[in-house]
């Protein structure tokens, strides 16, 4: 019976299924058109993907950290301008050699301090606006003509240039001394020398509590008026003074010839200074001297 039986050994070992699918997923690796995945170098101890990948991840890696240094970049200089610009504190300096005494820069940085609290935009430069901040100086310290904003002196900190007003003709009441300039704006802080106009008071009238400021600031005014539209018209005027019993008239007296002209508050600086020169003129085409002018009334001249 033997004999018609086969030796198991004979036969030839069946493939599994697992060769089979082995086989068949290493007979895909290598096929045409497929990507290498997976491998690695002899020394490599773990899977670092192929260097396609490597090279996309870096590229990706890479534009990330540019559009964060962008953004940083960016959001820096609008922060730098402010910083900059902003006014955290201020300075005072002045640019005219013919003050002749120390600025109270003290006074003055604190004033302007204040106004830039009253206006917090005020304290970056390009919202500053000048005219305004020297019109707030000019009312609350009258000797300042104006302010500018100059260079910056630190971080956070201002320059401001100051201009002080320039007194043509001062005034003594009652041991107080007052001040006018150019444009008729009386002030009581100096920095300029004396001027060598100084208004006598002969009027005898004592005034009162209170109405100091209200007189003397009209007056002054007007004082300042003339004496800058006399300059203008080729006059000096070398004295002012109050009439007896009167605080609304003013006599000046004019270098040339030596002459007393009267004239009225009450009537426009300009409009009697323009009489008083054509009265001064035509006297001096005929020779004549006379002790005194009176332009209080317009278009008319009394003389003596």
């Amino acid at each position: 019976m033997k004999l018609f039986r086969k030796n198991r050994s004979d036969l030839p070992r069946r493939r599994s299924v697992e060769n089979v699918k082995t086989t068949a997923s290493s007979s895909n690796i290598f096929k045409r058109n497929r990507t290498l995945v997976g491998t690695s170098s002899a020394n490599s101890k773990s899977d670092t993907g192929s260097p396609r990948v490597n090279a996309r991840k870096l590229l990706i890696r890479r534009r990330k950290i540019i559009a964060i240094l962008l953004l940083v970049i960016i959001s820096a200089v609008p922060i730098y301008i402010l910083i900059i610009n902003f006014t955290a504190s201020v300075s005072i300096s002045s640019e005219d050699a013919a003050v002749s005494k120390p600025i109270d820069s003290i006074k003055y940085e604190k004033a302007i301090q204040n106004y830039l609290d009253i206006n917090p935009l005020s304290r970056l430069s390009f919202f500053l606006d000048e005219l305004a901040l020297s019109a707030y100086m000019s009312n609350k310290l009258p000797e300042v003509l104006n302010i500018s904003k100059g260079d910056m002196a630190g971080l956070g900190k201002t320059n401001f240039v100051i201009k002080m007003r320039t007194p043509i003709a001062g005034w003594q009441i009652n041991d107080k001394q007052y001040y006018v300039d150019s444009k008729g704006i009386p002030f009581e802080q100096n920095y300029f020398s004396s001027p060598s106009v100084q208004i006598v008071d002969n009027s005898g009238v004592a005034l009162k509590t209170g109405t100091t400021a209200i007189a003397s600031n009209r007056f002054l005014s007007f004082v300042g008026q003339v004496v800058s539209l006399a300059k203008a018209s080729g006059y000096t005027v070398t004295q002012a003074s109050l009439p007896v019993n009167t605080t609304r008239e003013l006599l000046i007296r004019l270098a040339q010839g030596n002459q007393l002209v009267k004239l009225s508050i009450d009537r426009p600086a300009g409009e009697q200074v323009e009489d008083m020169v054509s009265a001064v003129k035509y006297f001096t085409s005929l020779g004549q001297n006379p002790e005194y002018i009176d332009v209080r009334v317009s278009g008319k001249a009394f003389y003596k």
